[in-house]
C-alpha cells in the first residue's frame, strides 16, 4: 500500500531539518517492539524532504542481557534489518547511551564497538560521551549512566562544560542524554527516572550559562516539553517501546524539527502520520505593553470563550506587595468560575512559603491538577508574568519575573496541560468564587493584566 508523503517543516536557508525519537527497545526478530518500531519508522520514511540527520537518545535495543553475543546479535538485527532502510551515509544518526544498552562495563564496551561514535569525550567515556559539530550547530551527547561514576543516573559535568565553552561560537547548541533532568508526567526518582539529583542543578546551570537551546532525552515513555530558565527539556520516548507513561495519554511518535534564526519549530507525529502536538520556541511577543488589558471582577467570557485550545495563548501580569508576615492559608490572585462547579481555574499562593500555585479542575467530581511556581516572600513587591501556553502540554504553565526574558515551567505531576479546559464565565481578583471572605489576598496593590496570543 502506498502512503502519501508527510510534509516536513523546513528551516530558512542555512538552518537544520532533523528528526528526534528514542526508546524502541527492539533488536529481537518477530517480537512486539519490532512491529511497533516499524510503525514509527514508517512515518519517518514518509517525511518529504527527508531529514538532514536523526537524533536517537537511547534504548535502541531491549538489551539487559548478561551475554555479550546476545547483545551483539540484537544490535546487528537493529541496524541491519530494522534500520536497513536508512542510508546512514546520507542521513547520519547519532545516539546516546541508555539503560537498556549501557548498563554495565560489558555493555558499554559493546556500545563503543558496534556504534563507533566519535571518541572525543572524556578519557574514560570515549565513544560514550561525545560531540558533533555541523557548521553552526553543536550537538553534545552526555553519558547519563557512567559505570565509572556509579552507574545509572550518574553523569560527569566538567567535560560537558569545557566542550560547550570550546564551541562558544556555535550559533545553536543542543545537549542530549538518556535520562531527564526534570520529572516527566509525575514519574520521578533520582537515578532511576532522572539523573542523580545531586547533579541536576550543576548540570542545568551549565546549559543555562552556555545558552543551550534544548536538552533532548527519552527514558520516560512519553512526549513532553518543558522549559527551565530558558532552556527546553524535550523528552521523546515513543520510538516503539509498547508501554506508555501513562497509558491512554501518551502515544508512539517521532518529532520532526526545523531550526533556524527564528528558533525551533517541530511537529510530533503519531503512527498515523498525524501531528498530534507541535511547538514553536522561543515564543515571539507580538503585543506592546499598551495592549495589556486590566482585569477587574466580572465576566471572563469577554476575554475567553469556550475551550482553551492549543492555538490560543494568554499571558497574565500580576503585580502586588505581599503581606508583612507569611500567610499559609490559600490566598487568591484570581479565579475563573461558574456556579455549577468548584472553580476550574484558580491562581494564588498556598502554604507557609506562599508558593505560587495554579489549580485546574478538568471534570466535576474529579480531583484537580496542581502546578507550582516560585515562593512569594513576605513583605516584598512582585511583578510576575504567568503564561498559559497549551501547545506545551503540562509544561505550558510558565512564569518569569517582569525584568527577565526567559521562561520557566511550573512544576507539576500531571500528564496533561490546560488544553481543552472549559473557561468559565466569571472571575474574581483577590478573592475566591464565594466572595470577598473566600481565600482573600492578604497583601496590597494587587493588579491583574492580560494579553492574548503572545506567541
Amino acid at each position: 500500500m502506498a502512503y502519501e508523503p508527510i510534509t516536513a517543516l523546513l528551516p530558512k536557508s542555512g538552518g537544520h531539518q532533523f528528526v528526534m525519537y528514542g526508546d524502541s527497545c527492539s533488536g529481537v526478530p518477530n517480537a512486539l517492539h519490532e512491529r511497533t518500531f516499524a510503525e514509527v519508522n514508517a512515518i519517518v520514511k514518509r517525511l518529504a524532504p527527508q531529514p538532514g540527520f536523526i537524533l536517537f537518545p537511547g534504548d535502541e535495543i531491549i538489551g539487559l542481557t548478561p551475554h555479550p553475543d546476545a547483545l551483539r546479535k540484537q544490535w546487528k538485527h537493529w541496524f541491519e534489518v530494522e534500520m536497513a532502510w536508512l542510508d546512514r551515509q546520507k542521513i547520519p544518526m547519532w545516539h546516546t547511551t541508555g539503560n537498556h544498552t549501557a548498563y554495565d562495563k560489558m555493555s558499554e564496551d559493546i556500545f563503543r564497538e558496534v556504534l563507533k561514535l566519535p571518541d572525543n569525550g572524556p578519557a574514560d567515556q570515549k565513544g560514550l560521551s561525545y560531540w558533533v559539530r555541523r557548521d553552526d550547530l553543536l550537538l553534545v551527547f552526555a553519558h547519563t549512566l557512567s559505570t565509572g561514576l556509579g552507574g545509572e543516573g550518574h553523569v560527569e559535568t566538567e567535560w560537558l562544560q569545557r566542550t560547550l565553552k570550546q564551541h562558544a561560537d556555535a550559533k545553536y547548541r543542543i545537549v542530549l542524554g538518556h535520562h531527564p533532568v526534570f520529572p516527566v508526567n509525575g514519574f520521578s526518582g533520582t537515578y532511576q527516572r532522572e539523573i542523580g539529583h545531586e547533579y541536576a542543578d550543576e548540570f542545568w546551570n551549565i546549559l543555562v550559562d552556555a545558552n543551550v537551546l534544548a536538552y533532548v532525552c527519552s527514558h520516560i515513555l512519553a512526549y513532553d516539553v518543558q522549559v527551565h530558565r530558558g532552556v527546553l527539556q524535550i523528552c521523546t520516548g515513543g520510538a516503539g517501546t509498547a508501554h506508555r507513561m501513562p497509558e491512554g495519554v501518551e502515544y508512539l511518535h517521532c518529532i520532526q524539527a526545523a531550526l533556524d534564526e527564528n528558533g525551533l519549530r517541530y511537529q510530533v507525529l503519531d503512527t498515523n502520520g498525524v501531528a498530534r502536538e507541535q511547538l514553536q520556541w522561543p515564543p515571539t511577543p507580538t503585543a506592546a505593553p499598551t495592549e495589556w488589558q486590566r482585569i477587574e471582577d466580572g465576566r471572563s467570557d469577554a476575554l475567553f470563550t469556550g475551550l482553551i485550545g492549543r492555538g490560543s495563548v494568554a499571558e497574565f501580569r500580576v503585580t502586588c506587595r505581599t503581606a508583612p508576615n507569611p500567610w499559609a492559608p490559600e490566598q487568591t490572585l484570581f479565579t475563573a468560575h461558574s456556579p455549577e462547579t468548584i472553580a476550574p481555574i484558580w491562581l494564588g499562593t498556598r502554604g507557609p512559603k506562599q508558593t505560587l500555585t495554579l489549580i485546574v479542575g478538568r471534570q466535576p467530581g474529579r480531583s484537580p491538577f496542581y502546578w507550582f511556581g516560585p515562593d512569594l516572600v513576605a513583605a516584598s513587591d512582585f511583578d510576575i508574568h504567568v503564561a498559559f501556553y497549551p501547545e506545551m502540554g503540562p509544561g505550558g504553565i510558565l512564569y518569569r519575573n517582569h525584568s527577565e526574558a526567559v521562561w520557566t515551567s511550573f512544576k507539576t505531576a500531571t500528564a496533561t496541560g490546560i488544553e481543552n479546559v472549559k473557561w468559565p464565565g466569571s472571575w474574581n481578583v483577590g478573592y475566591g468564587q464565594h466572595g470577598e471572605h473566600d481565600r482573600p489576598f492578604k497583601g496590597t496593590g494587587l493588579t491583574l493584566r492580560v494579553r492574548q496570543d503572545f506567541a
